[in-house]
């Protein structure tokens, strides 16, 4: 049986492009059957071939980590037209937000966090800049009341609808990445509340969400204390909060 139809068996809907990527990534033909075994057994392509695409850029992602999702492009597009002179990338997990806007905006300063250290370690293969620890508490305190723009793709997936994911997330994505709470929006929160601080006057949060849960997440920007709207695409709403 050929790769693209052991890949077609298992379920890979785009097996001929898979096949392709994963001839690419192997070493040899050792490799390759390795590289293949994984694929068939489940694991996502972006954790065997190690990097994902995102904004038209390589992103490098082990196994374990958050793969970015194209639908987050729209926090970086809009972070990119604000110009920002200092970024964070809160939740950063692989780091692609953080590493496509210091591309974009090569004189920006550029910082990212998470609280998963194996996130952490990926992201630093990424960009340089990176923290470790709970939300704004993983940064130097220099920033606080001086960031331009913060990026929060903040987990948020309701605790109970994680079991109905599909399963190369919800088997093989760290839980900390995926899991909001009950209703999905208690990271935002938390990170709404300490936004304020941090941002400079004139500063934005930004961070995306479900239709279902945009007008509470609007709700949260605003009792923190933010001027919020709601800006949408077809794959998903970013609620922006500024200072």
């Amino acid at each position: 049986m050929s790769i693209v139809e052991r890949l077609r068996a298992a379920g890979c809907v785009f097996a001929e492009d898979e096949a392709a990527l994963l001839e690419e990534a192997a070493t040899g033909p050792h490799h390759l059957e390795e590289l293949v075994a994984q694929r068939v057994a489940g694991l996502p392509l972006e954790h065997v071939v190690g990097w994902a695409v995102f904004c038209g850029q390589r992103i490098v992602v082990t196994k374990g980590v958050f793969v970015p999702r194209h639908r987050t492009e729209l926090l970086v597009d809009l972070a990119t037209d604000l110009k920002p002179g200092v970024v964070v990338d809160l939740c950063c997990g692989s780091g692609a937000v953080g590493a496509v806007l210091q591309h974009r905006l090569p004189t920006a300063t550029v910082y990212a966090a998470d609280i998963d250290p194996v996130a952490v370690a990926c992201a630093r293969k990424n960009l340089t800049n990176v923290f470790e620890g709970d939300l704004f508490d993983a940064l130097p305190t220099h920033l606080r009341g001086h960031i331009d723009v913060v990026v929060a793709n903040v987990p948020y997936v309701p605790t109970d609808d994680i079991a109905f994911m599909p399963v190369e997330a919800r088997d093989h994505e760290a839980r900390v990445a995926l899991d909001g709470g009950a209703d999905g929006l208690e990271v935002l929160r938390r990170v709404a509340a300490q936004a304020a601080h941090w941002l400079r006057p004139g500063g934005h949060l930004l961070s995306e969400t479900s239709e279902r849960q945009a007008p509470a997440a609007l709700a949260a920007f605003t009792a923190a204390g933010l001027t919020t709207k709601l800006v949408t695409s077809e794959d998903t709403n970013a609620v922006v909060g500024s200072r």
